[in-house]
């Protein structure tokens, strides 16, 4: 076998190799994936799917008719163990497979709590694949005790799934406010307040000391000693990249796996894109966990690896549901040093990050216009005056052709 491999049948690899067809590459095209599933879509897993709205099918990412009609190979259930660079092979469960050109699109891994504080007991669990999710399922039943430790995206969002299906939950945080690391004060407070209304008592500024239990676990001990009666535990306490397989092979690491403006890596025959790859970004390097991300950079890596020699210029956006809310992110808000506030109809609301005159990020709620709008701005690289955004009576429209 040579040709095209690609390595992590995610979001990544499967626009990747999808790209690729597109684009007209008519070789050798195989994508290789460690979960029995095929390629799926991740973030209705802490969502949609946990509520028991979304049926698996639903999940996949490409109907098996179109991949046999693209004469793509997959291979699930397959751990590749090593690359050899030199002589452009892989180890594959103890098979040795060639390829001309290989791509990395191995995403993230969840950070887990240590065993010795109780994170290897039975009942805890990590929100990142479709067998994590279907393993606690059966957990979320009403009226049992929830504890969810980190209050991020995708804690916030498990409490939601569990207090809309009547689980008493409580969420605790070590930083000072929810969403500290990625969101300002203002949009901090205003998911606290939304979870306080649904019920969810939530612990700021309070760490874990230990889970307890014999096998499975039944108590958590806080960090103010306090002694929490649970039922069940998840963590989200972040990801990490999943990078053993390639530094093992000797590519450079830099926060993921470093890779040039097209995505490849230090090894000329080697590309890296998604979660897993670190790539300059506005004079530093910048490593997104994104599906837009996922996306975009394997199309470029797509396109770069049958020669385009294409530059990768990221446009960053997010989004989380949580009960009836949707926020939607446009930007980084790396270096902001003001909020502007611009109320909308109903409860609508979004908090656009300024550094000086220039508009960053902004965090939209149950506001796609404002969404819409500043995500367009900030990829024009077009800053309205802040009072302007802040005024309800401002047509936001009209800030695109000021």
């Amino acid at each position: 076998m040579s040709g095209i491999v690609i390595v992590g049948a995610g979001q990544a690899g499967a626009s990747l190799a999808a790209k690729l067809r597109a684009l007209g590459y008519a070789g050798s095209l195989t994508l290789i994936g460690e979960e029995s599933a095929p390629p799926y879509q991740r973030p209705p897993l802490s969502k949609g799917y946990l509520l028991g709205e979304m049926e698996l099918e639903r999940l996949y990412l490409r109907a098996p008719t179109i991949r046999e009609e693209q004469n793509e190979t997959l291979r699930l259930g397959a751990k590749v163990t090593a690359i050899d660079p030199a002589a452009r092979t892989l180890s594959v469960d103890g098979e040795t497979i060639g390829y001309d050109k290989l791509a990395l699109t191995t995403g993230s891994v969840p950070r887990r709590l240590p065993a010795a504080i109780g994170g290897a007991l039975g009942g805890v669990y990590t929100v990142r694949t479709l067998a994590d999710v279907d393993a606690m399922a059966p957990e979320f039943r009403q009226g049992r005790r929830l504890l969810v430790i980190g209050g991020g995206y995708i804690g916030l969002e498990a409490a939601a799934v569990a207090a809309k299906l009547g689980l008493e939950v409580t969420l605790v945080e070590m930083a000072p406010r929810i969403l500290q690391r990625v969101a300002s004060p203002e949009t901090s407070a205003w998911f606290r307040n939304v979870h306080g209304d649904h019920g969810v008592k939530i612990l700021e500024g309070t760490g874990l000391e230990r889970l307890l239990g014999e096998d499975r676990v039944s108590a958590a001990r806080l960090s103010d000693g306090t002694e929490l009666a649970v039922d069940f535990v998840i963590v989200g306490v972040g990801i990490a990249p999943a990078t053993e397989l390639a530094e093992a092979a000797g590519l450079a690491i830099d926060n993921g796996i470093r890779t040039d403006e097209q995505g490849r890596t230090s090894d000329p025959s080697i590309w890296a894109a998604g979660d897993c790859a670190s790539f300059p970004y506005r004079g530093g390097r910048l490593r997104l966990e994104s599906v837009g991300n996922a996306i975009d950079q394997a199309e470029v890596v797509a396109e770069n690896m049958l020669g385009a020699a294409k530059p990768y210029e990221a446009k960053p956006w997010f989004w989380s549901d949580q009960y009836d809310v949707k926020l939607q992110i446009a930007g980084l808000n790396t270096g902001y040093d003001r909020i502007v506030t611009r109320r909308g109809e109903g409860d609508a609301v979004s908090f656009w990050y300024y550094q000086g005159d220039r508009l960053l990020a902004l965090d939209a709620m149950n506001d796609s216009r404002a969404y819409m709008v500043g995500k367009r701005l900030i990829e024009m690289g077009k800053s309205p005056d802040p009072a302007a955004v802040e005024n309800p009576a401002t047509d936001l429209k009209a800030l695109l052709k000021a």
